[in-house]
């Protein structure tokens, strides 16, 4: 398991909206599921520890954002044969064992990763209402012990957000598993 952070990527980078399907077969478009106030997506998968840690923070935050009209997905861009694990029928598994409210996604071609500009999971974005990035970072400042959690970044990037704030500065990169690019298949 390679360390990765997330790439640095300038703000106010439009969002390019897409249609996926969830790991039962119904499709969401961005653009219809936007909130009126903006958008989390969350680069994940099931395999990464990085990312098992935080599903359960990253739940309680989309209610949080919920409030606010702020909407929340899930993205997996490992569909990948190396990674049976990260398949869709264990994305339903995932999906039920952690009581996932928001849609989770499949991103089998991992276009919508790309254009993100995702390389990590889990990587996570809030976009404004505008449909502009306004904060690329980490969930919070402790991944793997959620008692000893003092910076909530991403809650506090939705409060500031709402109130019609700067974004934050500094935003500190989320770390995590590589994303397992398809055209890395060997053999």
């Amino acid at each position: 398991m390679a360390l990765m952070k997330s790439a640095n990527i300038e703000l106010g980078k439009e969002l390019e909206h897409f249609v996926l399907a969830d790991a039962f077969g119904k499709e969401y478009s961005s653009k219809e599921n936007f909130g009126k106030g903006g958008m989390i997506i969350a680069v994940m998968c099931n395999h990464c520890p990085y990312s098992n840690a935080i599903w359960e923070r990253l739940q309680k935050v989309s209610e949080f954002a919920k409030k606010l009209d702020i909407s929340c997905v899930a993205i997996n861009p490992n569909i990948h044969p190396n990674y049976p694990e990260d398949s869709p029928a264990h994305m339903r598994n995932k999906t039920e064992e952690f009581d996932i409210l928001f849609p989770y996604l499949i991103d089998s071609k991992q276009s919508v990763s790309k254009s993100l500009g995702a390389v990590c999971t889990p990587d996570i974005f809030l976009f404004d209402k505008n449909v502009k990035l306004y904060y690329h970072g980490r969930l919070d400042d402790n991944w793997h012990d959620v008692r000893s959690v003092k910076d909530e970044d991403l809650r506090e990037a939705i409060v500031l957000l709402f109130s019609n704030q700067p974004a934050p500065d500094p935003q500190i990169d989320s770390q995590g598993c590589s994303i397992k690019w398809i055209d890395t298949v060997t053999g």
